[in-house]
């Protein structure tokens, strides 16, 4: 039985290597993959990396991962690791309804073996190190994101399509008011937690944050009480909750020749000490921060503070996750 550090470290492998192009030397592999951590000048160390390595390089190719080696240019001395993306790509995938759903609670609730935080930690070295990461690669790893107590009921709800009623706090109000809610369904949307179903108060469809409910979830009635209608649950509270307009501004050094994704985004560049200096428009400061973080040392924030303040924070997690 394959333990679950070892599974863990295959993981981070897979996602590592299906997020760039080139081919990755063994030493830069151990740099970027939690759970290769080891210290080169020492020879036993280095030899246990060797032989675990071994292992997980075998591993992945029982399992059907197509594993290829090769340098990237004729200049390299050392072979290096990348994975095939058109032999690893899954064909079409139809899920019903119910299947989606499940599925995408259980994408947004794989954080919590710690695997997307080690991976997106892992990205960033990458990064750091001067190499290019596929965008796309990275789609599939959220920030960190807790679930609320309300969460537990409101999901046991929804599939036994009951009825409960809770108090709701609004950002405006003083008190809670008591509301009555046949729950269709919870799903995340930029890191929280949402239920959308029909308020029987209001008669109609209303979500609600789940960090915004106080106390207790309350069943009311029986099972099977209501159907549940075919909406797309993310789109309703992504159109109820509206997407942060992109109107902070920023401007940001980036190093020559480094750093393409942030130059796409530039309204406005200009030449400045040893790289560019580049207008940017934002929406949201701490997403925007956790995507400049992932650059490392080829951008820096110049201003506004509180950007700079929050891309700062973002690389001291990276370092503590990094030392843990």
């Amino acid at each position: 039985m394959v333990s679950r550090s070892r599974t863990e470290r295959l993981v981070n492998l897979v996602i590592c290597l299906l997020s760039t192009r080139r081919f990755l030397t063994a030493a830069q592999i151990a740099a970027t993959v939690p759970g290769y951590e080891h210290d080169p000048r020492d020879a036993r160390q280095h030899e246990a990396f060797q032989r675990k390595f071994e292992r997980d390089k075998a591993e992945l190719r029982d399992l059907g991962v197509p594993l290829e080696t090769g340098t990237t240019s004729v200049f390299d001395t050392e072979q290096g690791y990348r994975i095939a993306h058109r032999e690893y790509a899954l064909p079409e995938v139809r899920l019903e309804p119910d299947e989606a759903a499940a599925v995408g609670i259980a994408a947004r609730l794989w954080q919590h073996a710690g695997l997307a935080a080690a991976a997106s930690s892992g990205l960033a070295k990458l990064r750091a190190a001067g190499i290019d990461v596929d965008p796309a690669a990275t789609v599939g790893l959220e920030p960190l994101v807790t679930v609320d107590p309300a969460f537990g009921p409101l999901t046991a709800a929804a599939r036994a399509r009951q009825a409960v009623t809770f108090a709701h706090r609004v950002p405006s109000g003083d008190a809670p008011t008591r509301r009555r809610l046949q729950p269709w369904g919870v799903v995340c949307w930029r890191g929280r937690w949402y239920v959308v179903g029909h308020d029987l108060d209001r008669e109609a469809t209303r979500c609600f944050r789940l960090s915004r409910i106080v106390g207790p979830v309350r069943p009311t009635g029986g099972p099977a009480a209501f159907p549940r209608p075919e909406v797309d649950l993310l789109s309703h509270v992504r159109r109820w909750s509206g997407a942060p307009e992109r109107s902070g501004q920023a401007r940001v050094w980036a190093r020559a020749g480094r750093a393409a994704g942030v130059r796409r985004w530039a309204a406005a560049s200009a030449p400045g000490t040893e790289g560019d200096v580049l207008e940017l428009r934002y929406g949201d400061v701490d997403s925007f921060a956790g995507y400049l973080a992932g650059f490392g040392a080829d951008v820096r924030v110049l201003e506004p503070p509180e950007l700079r303040e929050a891309v700062i924070g973002r690389l001291k997690e990276i370092v503590a996750e990094g030392a843990a």
